[in-house]
């Protein structure tokens, strides 16, 4: 390994996008306007439609957001990189199992969260 003088980037304005078949989750963060240092977190649902995901677009946009890391396991991420790329944001592509552990990373999703069985009828 060779140290780097190269300065720590932190991207200011960001946005992770944990996709599934009909829905993703979006974590919106960016800084706090009154309390220096410190970050405001939006979680938020939306369909995979072109028109829901237009509007998110038009979320990131109005929240100034430069980066979207985008979380799949499948290729449900296709449209959804393909639509933000398009409206002008930097998308990236996580494999979930890679960020699974991240520290800071909210839970978007229910994988852990017990299912009660269903019972027949």
């Amino acid at each position: 390994m060779q140290e780097t003088e190269e300065p720590l980037e932190l991207v200011q304005r960001v946005a992770t996008l944990d996709i599934g078949k009909t829905t993703l989750m979006a974590c919106i963060r960016v800084p706090h306007e009154d309390k220096p240092g410190r970050r405001l977190q939006e979680v938020s649902e939306y369909a995979t439609t072109t028109r829901s995901l237009l509007t998110l677009a038009d979320r990131l946009r109005c929240q100034g957001v430069t980066l979207v890391a985008i979380e799949a396991t499948s290729d449900y991420w296709k449209p959804v990189f393909y639509l933000l790329e398009a409206e002008g944001f930097e998308c990236w592509l996580l494999n979930a199992k890679h960020v699974k552990n991240v520290p800071g990373r909210p839970k978007t999703d229910c994988e852990n969260q017990r299912v009660p069985p269903r019972t027949a009828v």
